[in-house]
């Protein structure tokens, strides 16, 4: 069969390639069945469902958030919590007694994150201490090691130099660490400050080592639950790596159990949390109430709406 088939294009085709699937918009078409070839159809596939339950965080469920922690409400309770912990600092850094405990009072501070409120008062006790006890070799000698590994961790944190040889009279005339001559709190101060290494700097990479090995090994004869809890964290993700909000709610929890906790304290950082945690909700709503707004629009005026304001 020859004919010339007519589209409403301006091309001519002939039918000698003819299928089904190139034969479009056309005029007058006559077809030959026996040069038709079937053309197989696709199955239509069902796409799995996983049955996931809906989220629970709905824009109305985000709306619904609520604390007692928002507005000014908290505010005078959070100024005389302060006024007190700043006036212990100040105190206790006049005295300039004993560094050790005003280290674990600034380590207290970072941990329970209510540090930002006291920057001023930190820089101050750090100051004093790294210049009276940290600045010169001659003055690491008087050191125990858990003054040294906690002085030594939040003074890099900070930015003042200190350096590794701080450690190298932790080692015998082999090269090893002497880990017997040392409290669980010291070797555990020792591998926290180990996370601060420097390139090339090996006596910290060995006392990382070291510390780990014996921490490990000693935490099954660990009879303090305190301790012991603070040892089984740290060796699950060293305080340096950690996120700080989320080390500050466990700490929070942590600090509560310890014996001889300061209340003050505990209650700043609980009331401060708290507030803060309200403040990242008030912010979760707005954002929601942007993004349904933004969505609704959207359809809106992609399915042809002239009537819709913004």
């Amino acid at each position: 069969m020859s004919s010339v088939w007519a589209f409403s294009s301006p091309f001519l085709i002939s039918n000698s390639s003819l299928s089904r699937k190139s034969i479009v918009a056309c005029e007058n078409i006559t077809i030959n069945k026996n040069q038709v070839m079937d053309v197989p159809t696709m199955a239509t596939s069902v796409r799995r469902s996983g049955n996931y339950p809906p989220s629970l965080w709905s824009y109305d469920r985000i709306q619904s958030l609520n604390s007692n922690y928002t507005g000014d409400k908290q505010m005078p309770r959070l100024q005389t919590l302060k006024e007190a912990v700043r006036t212990m600092i100040y105190k206790d850094n006049e005295k300039e007694e004993n560094p050790l405990k005003m280290l674990n009072l600034v380590d207290d501070l970072q941990r329970l994150g209510i540090s930002y409120h006291f920057e001023n008062e930190i820089s101050n006790v750090l100051k004093n201490i790294y210049y009276n006890y940290y600045e010169t070799p001659e003055k690491w000698t008087t050191m125990d090691l858990n003054l040294k590994s906690l002085g030594f961790r939040l003074l890099r944190q900070h930015g003042y130099h200190v350096p590794q040889e701080i450690f190298e009279d932790t080692k015998d005339d082999s090269g090893n660490f002497k880990g017997h001559l040392y409290d669980i709190m010291g070797l555990l101060n020792l591998y926290e400050a180990s996370y601060h290494s420097l390139e090339d700097e090996h006596i910290l990479d060995d006392a990382r080592d070291f510390s780990t090995k014996y921490l490990k090994e000693s935490l099954e004869n660990i009879t303090d639950r305190h301790l012991s809890s603070l040892i089984s964290h740290a060796l699950d993700i060293p305080l340096h790596w950690m996120v700080p909000r989320v080390e500050t709610r466990w700490f929070i929890k942590a600090y509560e159990k310890r014996s001889g906790m300061n209340p003050a304290l505990l209650e700043l950082a609980k009331m401060d949390f708290n507030m803060v945690q309200a403040i990242h909700q008030e912010d979760l709503k707005y954002t929601s109430r942007y993004i349904y707004i933004y969505i609704y629009c959207l359809g809106a005026f992609s399915s042809g709406s002239k009537n819709f304001l913004l």
